[in-house]
């Protein structure tokens, strides 16, 4: 089983690139790294194992006394960001071990998870994709409203999580199964295929995918092996 990678980035914004076959290819550019093993759980001390990573340094009248103390303790620098990452095996890290794009292959595949764009107070119709009424024969003014969801006497309500306007974005999304496709050590950056959740400059936590990628037994053939089928029969 390879080693499980996890690091705490920032989204620069999407391009693309060229791949050896001259196809296109969009991406979104990460600053990832260079973060710091601020603390190390145990399983004796902690009942479960995990490190906990800072990134991106930051003034130290900007933070508390017990975030300060925190990072003190651990002699790192102040850092804006802090996030706990649970592995499955924490031993090849120590507290003060600095962390970069070079813990990442090309071809690796990752899981991102971000907080998405605000879009403020939205309808049922943006918010959860339902369908306006017809415009004609007098229909108005109630074409994008959420329409007749509770019935009379039973249940005389409406029941919870139903479709209806209210906050849309603003919430933590993990997009999964991402392609690494260009890693660039000089500048830290991470090139991944596809979006990712979240602003330019918003941070992102990147980490093993939680997939599993199983490899392909055998190349496919046309010829079916069923013995029912003429095909097998020749």
């Amino acid at each position: 089983m390879a080693m499980e990678k996890a690091i705490i980035g920032k989204k620069v914004g999407m391009t693309q690139i060229f791949d050896e076959n001259g196809k296109a290819v969009p991406v979104t550019v990460i600053e990832a790294g260079p973060c710091v093993v601020v603390q190390k759980k145990t399983v004796e001390n902690d009942g479960y194992e995990a490190i906990q990573l800072g990134f991106e340094d930051v003034a130290e009248k900007k933070l508390s006394k017990p975030e300060m103390g925190h990072l003190s303790k651990a002699g790192v620098s102040p850092k804006r960001h802090l996030k706990e990452f649970r592995l499955a095996d924490c031993s090849k890290f120590e507290v003060g071990d600095e962390i970069g794009v070079d813990l990442f292959e090309k071809g690796d595949q990752v899981d991102v998870t971000g907080i998405s764009k605000g879009k403020g107070y939205q309808g049922a119709i943006k918010r959860h994709n339902a369908q306006r009424t017809p415009t004609s024969h007098g229909g108005g003014p109630v074409h994008r409203h959420a329409g007749s969801m509770g019935s009379t006497s039973t249940p005389s309500r409406i029941y919870k999580g139903k479709i209806g306007a209210g906050q849309m974005g603003n919430e933590q999304v993990t997009v999964q199964n991402l392609d690494i496709v260009h890693i660039d050590q000089e500048l830290n950056v991470i090139a991944v295929r596809g979006a990712i959740p979240g602003p330019k400059g918003g941070i992102v936590y990147i980490k093993n995918t939680v997939i599993n990628r199983s490899k392909v037994k055998g190349p496919a053939t046309t010829i079916s092996s069923n013995p029912q089928k003429k095909s097998a029969r020749g």
